[in-house]
């Protein structure tokens, strides 16, 4: 059963109606990447984020949501600061480091 839904499943995505659908989204990825290179006054997500300080905590585990918001955050990632540098998260780049008050 399950390699019949398996061969069903390679057919379906051989097909050229698929081909032509993957073909047009890519195409729009790319035609929206461009745009947004073109503009170099504005920065890059990546390049906000990054002028952002590392976080201090005092703890060894720091819980991220992305923002206080919980409509504007991501699911919680917690975060294990044990190594000397910033631990990042995963989904929205803020990055922590713990705070030693020796």
């Amino acid at each position: 059963m399950a390699s019949s839904l398996f061969k069903t499943l390679i057919r379906s995505s051989n097909s050229p109606s698929t081909a032509r659908y993957l073909s047009s989204t890519s195409a729009v990825i790319s035609n929206h990447t461009a745009k947004w290179m073109q503009d170099i006054s504005k920065k890059s997500p990546m390049e906000l984020i990054n002028e952002v300080p590392p976080i201090k905590v005092e703890g060894r585990i720091v819980a991220c949501e992305g923002d206080t918001d919980p409509a504007l955050g991501h699911p919680i990632e917690f975060i294990c600061l044990d190594l000397k540098e910033p631990a990042v998260c995963k989904y929205c780049g803020l990055r922590y480091v713990q705070d030693h008050h020796h």
